[in-house]
């Protein structure tokens, strides 16, 4: 991978085009082993991989057990609890109903849900919602699961609660919030829930129904993988600050509430269930290489992609870059373009994403529940070397 040409992506600093493009049997091969070589190791559990690239699959990747008590193997077809990765589907739902007229990004919440506008949240917008800047990333701190699981009840308390800044000033992360905002105001605009939603114009058409879930259907909870706690104790927010109030103990997942029935099943945009070749067949159709399905157009796919908001994250407390609905974060060290890259990575270990520049999706779902980033890291350095960054003038 030696030889190259160099040229500016207009930030200043020159990047290499490999001209020694690998194959796709080769770019399959390397991730499997890089699987493989983690599952032997003890570092992973059961993982998914899944490559699109300009529409075609370059990798479906399967490696180690999706239940290591029963010593059933991942499949494809296996279903992965999907933490924030979630949020990629919910957006791109979004998206794709404002392209079909049904939504528009400065409706104000409170125009289809007026009880939402106690103590001055009646400024809210879609547009402030998909960007995380509504200022409602918190809710009450004695929520539990039997909470998070009445859809109605969450809606509720989110209405009642104060703002923690006008919207639109601030960013900070709405994990736990978002799902519920952004799915009251689909269902109370258009009258379907965004599941409906991402079932009729989004993985039906794509022939993945069965495979990307927010509330994994009864039927199919056998094919959902065991989560196995980390090694180790994982990390926790400090007692008290902004991380911890936005995500509260009572809801905050592991490896144990990945595993429950009820949780699955219940409905919430924040989390859901996957295959990865699932999620990244979405993706590669929200670059629009999945032939007769065109879910944005072109300007709508720059503008899901482009930076956003750039800036201290209220919440977490780091700076943050935010594409419309979508991180803009890779996670194998070499950062695309801004405005190229934009997914979802969850607390868990999963992660999708596209990147418009090298027109590859991606996704890689793993049952064992920490936000260790080595496999998802390891495949995009895979991915760099082989789909390099079109030059400007190519595209």
């Amino acid at each position: 991978m030696g030889r190259g040409n160099a040229w500016s992506d207009g930030s200043g600093e020159t990047r290499r085009v490999s001209t020694d493009v690998m194959g796709a049997d080769e770019v399959g091969g390397r991730i499997q082993a890089a699987v493989d070589g983690l599952v032997a190791a003890g570092a992973e559990v059961g993982v998914q991989v899944a490559v699109v690239e300009k529409g075609r699959v370059v990798a479906d990747v399967v490696g180690g057990s999706a239940d290591s008590r029963l010593g059933i193997a991942v499949a494809p077809d296996t279903l992965f609890f999907a933490a924030s990765t979630a949020k990629g589907p919910a957006s791109a739902v979004a998206h794709v109903l404002v392209e079909r007229g049904e939504l528009d990004y400065d409706m104000r919440a409170v125009e289809v849900w007026p009880e939402f506008g106690a103590h001055g949240k009646d400024r809210v917008t879609l547009r402030h919602v998909l960007l995380h800047t509504a200022g409602v990333p918190a809710p009450p701190y004695d929520v539990t699961f039997d909470d998070l699981r009445d859809w109605d009840r969450m809606c509720a308390l989110l209405a009642a609660a104060e703002p923690w800044w006008e919207p639109g000033t601030r960013y900070g992360y709405h994990a736990q919030t978002f799902g519920f905002l952004l799915g009251e105001i689909v269902r109370r605009a258009t009258g379907r829930t965004v599941s409906w939603w991402l079932r009729e114009l989004v993985t039906r058409p794509l022939g993945i129904e069965d495979e990307v879930h927010f509330a994994v259907p009864g039927a199919l909870l056998g094919r959902v993988a065991r989560h196995e706690p980390p090694v180790g104790t994982p990390p926790a927010p400090e007692p008290g600050s902004r991380a911890d109030r936005a995500n509260p103990p009572g809801i905050r997942h592991d490896a144990g509430t990945a595993n429950r029935p009820d949780v699955l099943t219940a409905e919430s945009l924040s989390f859901g269930a996957m295959t990865a070749r699932g999620a990244a067949r979405i993706y590669a159709a929200l670059l629009g290489h999945v032939e007769g399905v065109d879910l944005v157009s072109p300007v709508r796919r720059a503008d899901m992609a482009a930076v956003h908001v750039q800036g201290v994250d209220e919440v977490m407390g780091v700076p943050s870059t935010w594409a419309f609905g979508f991180s803009t974060y890779r996670p194998g060290g070499v950062q695309a373009r801004p405005g190229s890259t934009f997914g979802m990575i969850g607390m868990n270990g999963s992660a999708a994403y596209a990147d418009i520049d090298s027109g590859v999706a991606v996704a890689v779902m793993r049952n064992r529940f920490d936000s260790d980033m080595t496999v998802i890291s390891e495949i995009d350095r895979i991915l760099t070397d082989a789909f390099p960054a079109r030059p400007r003038q190519e595209r």
